[in-house]
């Protein structure tokens, strides 16, 4: 930073902080709902969808009360289509995205001429890769991929209707070509900036969305069938979360507006980035990490609880006080995108001689609940959420860190788009709450008085 841009920021920052402070009982005082949440954690009803559906309670005599969590594809249970999945023995995201923006199953022959579509359009325009991403690599992956997604702009004919047949055209695409931008931004990224040999595979139309993921970031571009089968799980179950998860509301928010799909889109990459959303799994391995460099015996419940309530104290990891990867705003007796990863992050374990790890996942699952309710005062139920188990299944899949939340972005952004077009052809009005100022009348003074 500018030396003199610095010393003024560190003059000026102590009023910065004053003038944008608002007194917490502020918002109760005016009876506003910080966060969108009510007082009982739940969601402000703000919009309607035959999309997605998160449901972790019911209300009964006007009441809250918590009930076994589903989430719910286009009125279908996602356990349903995923032990569809399983019993056939195939990959479902493709599927799962054809049931998103289309609202249907697809049949067979349906299916495969949506996954050809989608397999050659993976590659990305002429030029895109080595003007658009390998000139103007970046240290952070969800940057480059917000960016590209902005670029595409540039490579579109036809970017800014907001025609319905547009928003299909540019939404397949885009879902299309995620998975690509993401592994090339990797590339970039672990040459550039991590100083390794820079791989650049050309994906292939005959491999799944998952199967295309591995080819990609991988030098020798080999995978195992089970690695690519639970690689699949994961982004069937990010694919869609209703529309009040932040990522998806800021979609529609700015689709509300009538501006071009990249910028929509774009703007949903930007909210996931953020650690309080897409970033929360690594959040959660990085927390197990240091429980595991802090207890001696991983199978000592007492011990693990031990190391939890120092946590819980903020006396240990990053001393916030929370136990990342247990709770959700929704779910309470249950997450089931965490229950069938789990299964598969089992399966995993074993096969990667990784079983005691995954052990010690149920230990601290087991454990952290309680301790969480005995340091809280509370007896409020609350799961493991779908991060407690994804770091660990990316991390056994030998993918690094960084492409967590990408990988996160690559399956989610179908939601976002069958969200936007949703948006754009029902609500046709643009989203707009209200503020309250609670700031005080002020005199204006001439500069002499000042």
């Amino acid at each position: 930073m500018d030396k003199r841009l610095n010393d003024y920021v560190d003059k000026m920052i102590t009023i910065i902080e004053k003038v944008n402070y608002i007194d917490p009982e502020s918002f109760s005082k005016y009876n506003v709902k910080k966060g969108l949440r009510n007082s009982d954690g739940s969601g402000v009803l703000v919009g309607l969808t035959e999309i997605g559906e998160v449901h972790g309670y019911v209300l009964y005599e006007g009441e809250r009360k918590e009930d076994d969590g589903r989430l719910v594809y286009r009125g279908i249970d996602v356990v349903d289509l995923v032990r569809g999945f399983q019993q056939e023995g195939r990959f479902g995201f493709e599927e799962v995205c054809y049931l998103l923006l289309f609202g249907i199953l697809p049949d067979k022959a349906q299916l495969d001429e949506f996954n050809e579509l989608l397999g050659d359009l993976r590659t990305l325009p002429d030029g895109f890769t080595e003007d658009m991403i390998l000139k103007a690599p970046s240290s952070d992956i969800m940057n480059k991929l917000a960016r590209s997604v902005l670029a595409s702009y540039s490579y579109d004919d036809s970017p800014d209707s907001v025609d319905s047949k547009n928003l299909l055209r540019q939404s397949i695409e885009l879902i299309a070509r995620f998975p690509t931008m993401v592994a090339y931004g990797y590339q970039a990224k672990s040459h550039y900036y991590g100083g390794k040999s820079l791989y650049i595979h050309n994906p292939r139309p005959d491999l799944s969305t998952a199967e295309n993921i591995l080819h990609l970031i991988r030098p020798d571009n080999k995978y195992t069938k089970s690695e690519a089968e639970i690689l699949d799980l994961a982004l069937v179950l990010h694919a869609e979360h209703g529309g009040g998860n932040n990522s998806t509301f800021a979609a529609r928010v700015v689709s509300s507006t009538e501006t071009d799909t990249y910028s929509a889109i774009s703007a949903a990459v930007g909210s996931l980035k953020g650690p309080k959303h897409g970033g929360a799994n690594i959040k959660a391995m990085n927390m197990l990490e240091n429980i595991k460099e802090n207890v001696s015996d991983w199978t000592d419940e007492e011990e693990i609880r031990a190391y939890l309530t120092k946590i819980m104290d903020k006396q240990a990891f990053d001393k916030a006080g929370l136990i990342y990867g247990l709770g959700h705003a929704v779910y309470t007796l249950s997450d089931p995108r965490a229950v069938l990863l789990k299964e598969k992050a089992h399966q995993i374990a074993i096969e990667k001689g990784r079983e005691k790890e995954f052990l010690f996942y149920e230990a601290v699952e087991k454990v952290g609940p309680d301790v969480f309710c005995q340091k809280k005062g509370t007896s409020k139920n609350i799961c493991a959420n779908v991060d407690f188990y994804s770091g660990f299944v990316y991390d056994a899949l030998g993918i690094p860190p960084e492409l967590f939340t990408p990988l996160f972005a690559v399956a989610r952004v179908v939601g976002w788009c069958a969200h936007r077009i949703e948006e754009v052809i029902c609500n046709q009005k643009i989203i707009r709450p209200a503020y309250k100022s609670i700031s005080r009348a002020k005199q204006y003074l001439p500069m002499n008085q000042r």
